[in-house]
């Protein structure tokens, strides 16, 4: 799980720091940081898309949302595994026998009243 987070953080780090020192024009005297080529490369993908420039860094916007909503939730099942299908199991174990009718299912079920 480590090396599975590592993989997913790294090139999401790496992109948003491209991405942020390139839109400001924080260049260091490196050409990849440059604003021009962070317009040719989103004018690149735009065309590629078929959609305007403008545009992609939107569209990579939400695919970084989802992919980490995804990353996540793959998290959260591995983590909780146990919770959820103790969770789940309790869901399924209180409906009633399906070959029972439903009036022997409400004598049989457990009075919630406080009247002995």
């Amino acid at each position: 799980m480590k090396w599975f987070l590592i993989l997913w953080a790294v090139p999401m780090l790496l992109l948003g720091s491209w991405y942020s020192l390139s839109f400001y024009d924080m260049n260091f005297g490196y050409r990849i940081l440059s604003r021009e080529l962070h317009d040719l490369v989103f004018v690149i993908y735009g065309n590629l898309l078929g959609v305007p420039a403008e545009d992609v860094p939107g569209l990579v916007l939400k695919a970084i949302l989802v992919d980490s909503a995804l990353v996540a939730g793959i998290v959260v099942v591995r983590y909780q595994r146990r919770r959820i299908m103790a969770f789940i199991r309790s869901m399924f174990a209180a409906e009633a026998p399906m070959d029972q009718p439903a009036e022997d299912a409400r004598s049989t079920a457990p009075s919630l009243s406080r009247a002995p």
